[in-house]
């Protein structure tokens, strides 16, 4: 595994795009903070450019890097789940512009997967974390049902978990203001 996070930090220093496994479902990602790898992977999703993406971070505490106020539920309700949850935060900072909703905010989840969670730990950036799959088709649940198409417009690929078929399934969507009010997305 450790060879696998090398090269994939390598990739992703070099504005590079991986596909990779998730604390949820295999994910197409980038350096969160390289507008370029970020254009990038909406071109390959065909996505567009209004609607954001997730960010993955290992570290709660890492939070207010990129946000300009984490309300107080937000640590509580990361500390309560038993599942993958995205937060979606006001007023993001320090990430690629293209990363960041029209309303300025930014979707983070918190991962503990021991993959993503070594990854963020070589590389010392956000990721981006994103399905793998072109916008509007489903969601691949599994490295097999990823399409060639996606398949080729990355650079890297990577090898850890691709035979596992644990059914995964994608992370709960909170939106939370800095009142500490929030809205359940998905």
């Amino acid at each position: 595994m450790i060879n696998e996070i090398k090269k994939a930090v390598e990739i992703l220093k070099n504005g590079g795009i991986i596909l990779y496994p998730t604390d949820t479902i295999w994910g197409i990602g980038c350096d969160a903070t390289n507008t370029k790898a970020v254009e990038k992977i909406y071109k390959i999703k065909n996505r567009k450019l209004t609607k954001s993406m997730i960010i993955l971070l290992n570290n709660q505490n890492l939070i207010s890097r990129y946000v300009e106020q984490v309300p107080d539920i937000a640590y509580n309700l990361i500390e309560v789940t038993d599942k993958p949850l995205t937060i979606i935060y006001s007023k993001a900072k320090n990430i690629a512009k293209n990363l960041i909703a029209d309303d300025k905010s930014i979707a983070i989840r918190i991962t503990t997967e021991e993959f993503t969670s070594k990854l963020l730990d070589y590389f010392r950036k956000p990721i981006v974390s994103t399905s793998a799959n072109i916008s509007g088709e489903k969601a691949p649940l599994n490295f097999y049902e990823i399409s060639d198409k996606i398949k080729k417009q990355v650079d890297y690929i990577i090898k850890y978990r691709q035979n596992d078929l644990t059914k995964q399934q994608q992370s709960s969507i909170i939106k939370i203001d800095n009142n500490n009010v929030f809205k359940i997305i998905r």
